[in-house]
């Protein structure tokens, strides 16, 4: 704080430009991690981004059952929800204190 009170405007400014720095490498790195989402005991794979985009599905030619699409699609969607979960974890982690600095707990209001 200044002598008369007011918070130091350039010490702010620079706090602020960290924290969004820090920000964008985080979100650059979810963007470059891959996590996994499994379905069926390992008979569907979803690969996908640590930003929630869906990168690869694998699926086991067990799972394949012509009479029964029905069962593939529900593992399909299991699988992406899965691995959806895991990439929201991890979105948690890596952004979460940052968001808090950010204004979501009461750091720079109006930044976030």
């Amino acid at each position: 704080m200044n002598p008369g009170g007011q918070p130091n405007m350039q010490a702010l400014l620079q706090q602020a430009q960290k924290m969004q720095q820090d920000l964008a490498a985080a979100q650059e790195e979810l963007a470059r991690a891959e996590v996994e989402g499994t379905a069926g005991g390992g008979l569907v794979t979803a690969t996908v981004s640590g930003a929630g985009e869906l990168r690869a599905l694998v699926i086991d030619p067990k799972a394949v059952d012509p009479e029964d699409t029905e069962t593939l699609a529900d593992l399909v969607v299991a699988a992406v929800h899965n691995a959806t979960a895991v990439a929201q974890e991890l979105q948690q982690r890596k952004l979460g204190p940052l968001a808090q600095g950010l204004g979501g707990g009461g750091g720079l209001p109006g930044l976030f």
